[in-house]
């Protein structure tokens, strides 16, 4: 689900480029001592529409999900795609020392259900 949505468009030459940064939201089942734990998760989807004669052209689209249960981490980490721009092919690159460290924040999220 979709519960977050910023846009841009710039032109370069004679292309539109539509950038589309999008908070996800869903949930995911973790197991915990024999247990299967549903905990709420949110991830980032970037896509970039290219617009040639006002005919999309291409389209190119990077997700991570399940970055970190925590919405205001990963809102902050879409504010950042947006303000710099990044393209959907650059989305692993910029986020992937974040989301290795946002993982941890899953197994606190256990530790407060299971306790």
């Amino acid at each position: 689900m979709i519960v977050e949505n910023f846009s841009l468009s710039k032109i370069i030459g004679d292309k539109k480029y539509v950038y589309l940064y999008r908070l996800l939201k869903e949930k995911v089942a973790i197991t915990y001592k024999n247990e299967v734990i549903q905990v709420q998760s949110y991830g980032i989807e970037v896509e970039r529409q290219d617009i040639l004669e006002n005919k999309l052209v291409n389209v190119q689209r990077e997700c991570i999900k399940n970055i970190s249960p925590e919405r205001y981490k990963v809102h902050n980490l879409l504010k950042l795609l947006y303000d710099n721009q990044v393209s959907p092919i650059h989305l692993v690159d910029v986020l992937g020392d974040y989301v290795d460290e946002y993982i941890l924040d899953f197994d606190k999220q256990i530790n407060y259900i299971a306790y």
